[in-house]
């Protein structure tokens, strides 16, 4: 038996390679499939059949660009969802692969086709895993607003009996394989390990040591976001996904010049440093969304069809962020600086800069400053913010900014954990037209350390 995880940087996207007799399953692909097919030839296997647990919203599904180089068969449940699949399992149905039996479950809840797969080996009679899809993650499970927030407790009673009543009685002894893992936006709290059983989970998730009504009230706190591109990736993902075209290779690389004259009318332009280097400096009308946080806010703030030009630290940064981008099917990378920001620079070209101010200056009362905390609504609630602080999500502080009518003359003041959704925040204050914006260092994380007074905490 053969068994490999891959877990996709950013997305926090867990897919799964199996193989048995010669043949390989993949289990939810990502988009980018080259990983897949370099194990696979490295073990000798064929790739014949690719499991959907369910249509995915967070990224481009890898199905379709498998199959096509493959001719793997693709399977899913018995939705209509599934209906681009060439094998559509009902409820307890199996597949034999070698000495494999995957058994199907129907799991709704997280979305109405979710389904799992019980992996049973020699033995028939015990499971050895189940591949859970977004209805059970390691520690918490699949947010249930997604398809309708207003049914978001009904879906939640659906996925607390889909995993009590179908899931449990698979044996403690089973293996958890979820989609996700920690840092999804799929999911709330889901736990920081990538392994665990149903038997471990039995004591503290959520879904098993609460009762059905708790779980409902549960999951009608999370109050996840929901970023815009999950539309996009819906539509794209009824048909298995669709393959990545284009690569690195092929972006133009630009001089100073040429990019300030591509950016005169169109396009945006994406900085991938760390906050703190473009506090220190920057292209006007930049983001900021430091390198891994491509992977999530590039599909707040792209859409399918944006050009993107990007500033790096690295020019060995650009495949990763085609990859990020590749994902989310958002933003047309269309060339990216040589030389980073230092070749701007020293060209003499125009240089806009933000504030970059520490907790120990903010604590003694910074006059006349507008904080804004740009975290999760139950970060800024559950956790604790600054008194006086207004809440925005980052995702949607252009929205905030247009209804809020703060002068543009304001001393703002953005926070977030640490300072990188700071940074995002603080580069949309700039594009919207002020100019005396500061990132909290640290973020609140700086502010607990010193056991400064918060507001909220429970």
């Amino acid at each position: 038996m053969y068994f490999k995880m891959f877990k996709a940087q950013g997305l926090a996207h867990l897919s799964y390679m199996l193989g048995n007799q010669g043949s390989a399953i993949i289990v939810d692909p990502k988009r980018d499939i080259e990983e897949y097919l370099e194990a696979a030839q490295a073990e000798g296997l064929k790739i014949e059949y690719i499991l959907e647990t369910h249509r995915q919203e967070d990224f481009i599904m890898g199905s379709a660009g498998l199959q096509a180089i493959t001719g793997a068969k693709i399977v899913g449940g018995s939705h209509e969802i599934f209906n681009h699949c060439d094998l559509n399992l009902k409820e307890k149905q199996t597949l034999e692969v070698g000495n494999f039996t995957f058994k199907v479950f129907d799991t709704p809840g997280h979305t109405p086709e979710s389904v799992c797969y019980a992996l049973y080996l020699q033995d028939k009679e015990q499971c050895w895993g189940v591949f859970t899809g977004d209805a059970l993650f390691i520690g918490d499970t699949g947010r249930t607003d997604l398809i309708d927030p207003d049914k978001t407790k009904e879906n939640a009673f659906l996925l607390y009996d889909s995993i009590n009543k179908k899931l449990k009685p698979l044996g403690e002894q089973t293996l958890l394989f979820p989609a996700h893992g920690s840092g999804s936006v799929c999911g709330g709290a889901l736990a920081s390990y990538d392994r665990s059983t149903l038997g471990f989970e039995l004591g503290y998730n959520p879904v098993f040591t609460m009762s059905r009504d708790e779980f409902a009230r549960h999951k009608l706190h999370e109050r996840i976001p929901k970023p815009p591109y999950f539309e996009l990736m819906e539509e794209i993902n009824l048909n298995g996904g669709k393959a990545i075209s284009g690569a690195p290779s092929n972006i133009e690389v630009l001089s100073p010049e040429m990019l300030k004259e591509k950016t005169k009318s169109n396009g945006v332009i994406i900085d991938t440093r760390l906050p703190e280097a473009f506090a220190s400096g920057h292209i006007e009308g930049s983001y900021s969304v430091w390198l891994e946080g491509l992977a999530v806010f590039g599909g707040w703030i792209l859409e399918e069809d944006t050009y993107v030009y990007l500033v790096m630290e690295r020019e060995s940064d650009l495949e990763k962020s085609f990859e990020f981008l590749s994902r989310l099917g958002v933003g047309k990378i269309k060339g990216f600086l040589a030389g980073g920001f230092e070749a701007w620079r020293d060209k003499g070209l125009p240089i806009e800069a933000s504030g970059y101010i520490p907790v120990s200056k903010l604590k003694d009362g910074w006059d006349d400053c507008l904080i804004y905390d740009v975290r999760e609504i139950n970060e800024y609630e559950d956790e604790g913010h600054i008194p006086g602080s207004r809440h925005c999500y980052v995702g949607h502080l252009e929205d905030c900014i247009d209804e809020a009518n703060i002068p543009h003359d304001q001393k703002i003041v953005v926070t977030c954990t640490v300072g990188h959704r700071g940074g995002l925040g603080t580069s949309i204050f700039l594009r919207k037209g002020y100019k005396n914006v500061h990132n909290l260092a640290g973020g609140m994380k700086a502010w607990n350390q010193l056991n400064l007074k918060t507001e909220g905490a429970q």
